[in-house]
């Protein structure tokens, strides 16, 4: 596994990775957000969208589970296991969408799953250190390198 940490002091600089990310998406990968509540998890997910060419509005599915976006030739399916004590069914959703090579996996508060998600994802983990400081702690195998060029 790859490592790269970014630190980032303004939410200019967080959009920015974020759009980094989107930007290099080319469907099938999953992305994991690590982060206490508040953390920036879904200001990422927001930035990662817009750089993948999505025009949806991008808000937490805290209460829905999960919330489909579209860009460009891509699907982003965007998943919040924070209120679940259990994935039940949302298990198997979760799955069909790890099968489509046309569609980007992101999670939100993963624990609850990760026995079901693979070993080739990236992950980050992010540190809130202010306001609106954050270090973005990414890891990733060779394979996804792709995903953060650019973005240091």
């Amino acid at each position: 596994m790859k490592k790269l940490s970014i630190a980032t002091n303004n939410l200019a600089s967080t959009e920015k990775l974020g759009r980094t990310i989107g930007a290099h998406l080319r469907g099938g990968e999953v992305i994991e957000l690590v982060s206490d509540v508040g953390g920036g998890k879904t200001t990422l997910v927001r930035a990662i969208a817009a750089g993948a060419g999505s025009k949806d509005t991008v808000t937490s599915p805290t209460f829905t589970i999960n919330k489909l976006y579209q860009a460009a030739e891509l699907t982003l399916a965007h998943f919040d296991f924070y209120r679940l004590n259990d994935a039940g069914v949302v298990a198997s959703e979760l799955a069909e969408h790890l099968e489509q090579t046309d569609t980007v996996v992101l999670i939100e508060w993963p624990e609850l799953i990760n026995d079901l998600l693979p070993d080739r994802r990236l992950r980050i983990l992010i540190e809130a250190s202010g306001e609106t400081k954050r270090t973005f702690c990414l890891e990733y195998p060779p394979s996804l390198a792709y995903l953060v060029e650019g973005a240091k």
